[in-house]
């Protein structure tokens, strides 16, 4: 580490002798993605990347996203996106988040409000060291800067232009890259282990409850092991398991309603409909904060093995919550599902995720808008035997473990990054270049 770094005042703050403050243009250049029109998209084909597939961490979701036709793909190929490209939300409530792919399995078409940013010459600014820096709170600022500016939640190519980068040399930003970049890519590894944990515990649930091929008293599949079957209002099921509904084993409660800038006596940490539709479990480190009146609030505190269902936006997704829920409320656009004995709150969690498609039948039209509390009390759902289900919570507690476990790492790691970060950028905190070995 350098520990005699001599600083001067920029515009931007107190930085390094040695490093330079730039424009925007003079060093990288932005591209705007396609202007696709309602009448382009189609059922399948090549995905689009749009700003709400940019989460508030950073974080890509692709499994929402409208399509172009397949046959048009040379017609779009300036705007495919690349491994490592740098993508801005250019517009809306993540107006200046970035994210990138880090792999690329099939072709993904760049939305025109999502803004690509390339170094105009890798050997002056590192375009890893420049994807940094946009995450930064000092570009991050400057986008603030102009907002208050402007009614409209956008941000133009020319205002980016003029934006301001500090640029220490090509060095010591593939160093400072580098340190960030490695916290990046474990906390990436954890995700996607994460990802898989999941799939695996979906496909346990699919083939004991679904294909009902749960081990028998002798270890074998049940049902293709010639196990008994009866029939039930929900079609055969195994003999000994039954159909209840959601009403019977659990209380529904719809969440908080508030204003926009409520101001109260105490903080929470609150469960919006994004964080439901973007999250499976959720930890409150990842929630929003607000002040509200704590006698307003206390009952829509959450406890643990409670359950959130998205009541409208994505009607249906559920969540768990889990850790330290002190003072972890939910919102009004959302329900909690809390369970009588929550010893199976695993199995009903699965459950209603399995659900979720056929609330459209319980829905007014073809497309599902919302969901109420009359309409989840009425769904029926298998419930097994307690010897299956006991063993069937012993596997799954164990990949939620395990799962938990990386979600608190990355919530630790994310705080060092996060923390780190700013003081790199700005040379309180110097780098040797040989860190890049």
């Amino acid at each position: 580490m350098k520990t005699n770094t001599q600083f001067k005042e920029t515009e931007i703050g107190m930085i390094p002798n040695d490093w330079e403050i730039v424009k925007f243009s003079d060093v990288a250049e932005l591209k705007h993605g396609y202007q696709f029109r309602s009448y382009d998209f189609t059922k399948e084909g090549i995905k689009v990347f749009k700003i709400t597939q940019i989460r508030n961490n950073g974080a890509i979701d692709i499994s929402s996203c409208d399509f172009i036709d397949g046959n048009r793909l040379k017609e779009f190929e300036q705007v495919v996106i690349k491994k490592r490209d740098i993508l801005m939300a250019l517009t809306g409530a993540t107006i200046g988040k970035i994210a990138r792919f880090r792999d690329i399995k099939e072709p993904i078409l760049q939305n025109y409000r999502v803004g690509n940013f390339f170094p105009i010459n890798e050997l002056y600014l590192s375009k890893d060291y420049l994807y940094q820096y946009l995450s930064s709170t000092f570009f991050f600022n400057q986008i603030l800067a102009r907002q208050t500016q402007s009614a409209q939640q956008n941000i133009g190519k020319e205002e980016i232009n003029n934006m301001l980068i500090i640029l220490p040399s090509i060095n010591e930003q593939q160093s400072i890259a580098k340190i960030l970049s490695d916290l990046d890519s474990k906390i990436e590894r954890n995700h996607q282990m994460n990802k898989t944990l999941e799939e695996i515990g979906q496909a346990i649930f699919k083939h004991w409850f679904i294909d009902f091929e749960f081990p028998n008293e002798k270890g074998k599949p049940y049902k293709s092991s010639g196990g008994e079957m009866v029939e039930s209002e929900l079609g055969e099921i195994p003999k000994g398991w039954r159909v209840g509904k959601l009403g019977e084993i659990g209380t529904f409660k719809n969440g908080i309603n508030y204003l926009r800038n409520e101001q109260g006596d105490t903080e929470f940490f609150i469960a919006n409909v994004r964080d439901i539709a973007n999250n499976k479990l959720l930890l409150k480190e990842g929630l929003d904060k607000i002040k509200i009146v704590f006698k307003k609030a206390r009952e829509y505190l959450l406890n643990q093995k409670d359950i959130l269902i998205a009541r409208s936006a994505s009607p249906g997704d559920v969540s768990l919550v889990l850790g330290d829920l002190q003072n972890v409320i939910y919102s009004g656009f959302s329900i909690r599902y809390r369970l009588n004995n929550p010893k199976n709150y695993l199995y009903l969690f699965l459950i209603l995720q399995e659900l979720r498609d056929s609330l459209s039948n319980y829905s007014i039209g073809t497309t599902l808008q919302s969901v109420n509390q009359e309409t989840l009390k009425n769904m029926m759902f298998c419930v097994p035997a307690d010897a299956v289900l006991e063993k069937f919570n012993i596997i799954i507690e164990q990949i939620l473990e395990r799962t938990y476990g990386n979600m608190i790492q990355n919530s630790s790691l994310s705080q060092i990054r996060d923390s780190l970060l700013p003081k790199l950028m700005s040379g309180k905190i110097r780098v040797p270049v040989e860190v890049r070995s």
